[in-house]
């Protein structure tokens, strides 16, 4: 049975389709979830573990590095041994390491659980996105989208939050617990209620290209995730992976353009509408995750919320990314894809523009209004920019587009997360500097009886004080300019969305023949 007639026969409602929905969404927002919520368990970790502090990073840094090397051959995979078992098999293999992490005794056994963790949990977004693709007919996919990208887009909103409730509560082990119901749910019901895909046994593995694109892959991962630790290009570490990634994207590169059978299928990119989903999707994971590493910081550091009360306020832009996912799916029947994501990325770049006026007296009503508006603005575009992806893209190609766009959106995030907190920490420094030279006996201001009587420089306690307000402000202006940052990119991004063509009329044709619209 070819993928294209699977697609028609599974594109038709019921409770079978209901349930394969049902399960593609806890699998999405178990991997989704993973990749933020156990930051906040790390120093727990430390001490239980009796792990310093270089080591206890390499439980994020393991799982990030082979979430990404695994995420580029899961297209093969699905193709050479169904998807159904694929997805079943990663399915379990990601809730059995899940528990094998909650019981890890030392380091060494928390890092190899967290390596397989991040092996099996690299197909789940793919294939759950594809799964979906399949099960809903062109009309409606971008219905299916909106359900996709609600577990996409709220993993990592609410996994924080949710990180700091389990270990606040009850212990980090829960952490990772907490994915073995999900994992049962999704198990269970793709074995009774998904079909498989035909098995191509002809497709043989290209172990070169894959080999050199792992290599790159992974030391560009390990380099962005440890840099900033490590001092960046004052390190030789950071410079031989960095070295190391260069050579890697250079042969394969090189071998895929030379060879009959690349790794990767680059017909992908010959699809107009794939290639700018490509453009976005990067674009959408350097602003999502960097503005979240930016944002929980600001709240604990800067204003002084508790953890879990940031996370509650952080929270309020799932709520608007949730509201803006529940409208989108109709709203493209009568407003074109491009329209919309212009709309979302004004909105993100508005609030972002109105963060960088932050300070340490912001009020809760003006972050959660904010944090709304910048979520609903994620929402309108995430949604179309998946439906307009693979809305001309051939059938056969879906697995290998899912994976290539989760791979993209993998490592823009990363990028962005490095990006923002280099210069977040090296702004901070340098603004720190900056406002200390004012910082003297001679300064007018200073001498202001009002000033003077809090903030005596002759005295310990008031150099303390002095020390204190100077490196808060200086914390403050630095937030700002990354917020500048990230607003400055996504405006010079907007006039992109003239290269993504019509989708109106394609999204408008109903039952007869729906999988042959074309665009306008």
């Amino acid at each position: 049975m070819s993928p294209t007639a699977i697609s028609a026969a599974s594109a038709v409602p019921g409770m079978r389709r209901n349930m394969v929905t049902i399960c593609a969404m806890t699998a999405t927002i178990m991997q989704a979830l993973d990749t933020t919520i156990a930051n906040v368990a790390l120093p727990y970790m430390q001490g239980t573990l009796s792990a310093s502090q270089d080591q206890i990073n390499w439980v994020l840094t393991s799982y990030i590095v082979a979430a990404a090397i695994m995420t580029a051959p899961v297209g093969w995979i699905a193709n050479r041994f169904g998807r159904k078992r694929t997805f079943i098999i990663c399915s379990a293999g990601f809730t059995f390491a899940s528990v094998l992490c909650g019981l890890a005794q030392d380091i060494n056994q928390m890092v190899l659980f967290r390596l397989l963790q991040g092996v099996f949990g690299a197909a789940l977004v793919p294939l759950s996105q594809a799964v979906m693709l399949d099960s809903y007919a062109l009309h409606e996919r971008a219905k299916a989208m909106s359900i996709w990208g609600m577990g996409v887009m709220m993993g990592p909103i609410m996994g924080p939050s949710l990180g700091a409730w389990l270990t606040e509560t009850y212990s980090w082990h829960w952490v990772f617990f907490v994915n073995l119901p999900f994992g049962i749910v999704t198990v269970l019901g793709l074995m009774v209620f998904m079909d498989e895909t035909r098995q191509d046994t002809k497709l043989r593995f290209d172990w070169f290209g894959f080999g050199a694109l792992a290599v790159a892959i992974g030391a560009l991962q390990v380099a962005l995730d440890r840099g900033e630790q490590l001092g960046w290009l004052g390190s030789n570490e950071i410079i031989a992976e960095f070295v190391i990634s260069i050579a890697g994207f250079y042969y394969f590169f090189a071998h895929s353009f030379t060879t009959d059978r690349p790794f990767i299928q680059f017909a992908l990119f010959k699809d107009r509408n794939f290639l700018t989903g490509c453009i976005f999707m990067t674009v959408m994971g350097l602003v999502l995750y960097s503005t979240m590493a930016l944002a929980s910081p600001y709240l604990q550091n800067v204003i002084g919320y508790p953890i879990i009360t940031a996370g509650v306020l952080l929270a309020s832009r799932g709520c608007g990314t949730f509201v803006a996912m529940m409208m989108v799916g109709r709203l493209m029947r009568y407003i074109e894809a491009r329209t919309l994501i212009i709309v979302g990325l004004s909105l993100t770049a508005l609030s972002l523009y109105w963060m960088t006026a932050w300070t340490d007296q912001t009020g809760v009503p003006e972050i959660v209004t904010i944090s709304i508006i910048q979520g609903f603005g994620f929402g309108l575009v995430f949604v179309p920019l998946s439906t307009v992806a693979f809305m001309t893209l051939p059938d056969h190609l879906r697995t290998d587009g899912t994976s290539m766009l989760t791979l993209m959106r993998n490592v823009a995030s990363s990028v962005g997360i490095s990006i923002v907190i280099a210069q977040l920490t090296e702004g901070g420094r340098r603004i720190y500097a900056i406002l200390s030279e004012n910082i003297t006996p001679f300064n007018h201001a200073l001498q202001m009886p009002d000033v003077h009587s809090m903030i005596n420089l002759g005295t310990d306690k008031g150099r303390a004080m002095a020390d204190v307000m100077v490196a808060i402000q200086a914390q403050i202006i630095a937030f700002s300019q990354d917020y500048q940052l990230v607003m400055i990119f996504i405006l010079c991004s907007i006039p992109l969305a003239i290269m993504i063509g019509s989708t109106k009329v394609a999204l408008r044709k109903q039952a007869t023949g729906p999988e042959h619209a074309v665009m306008e």
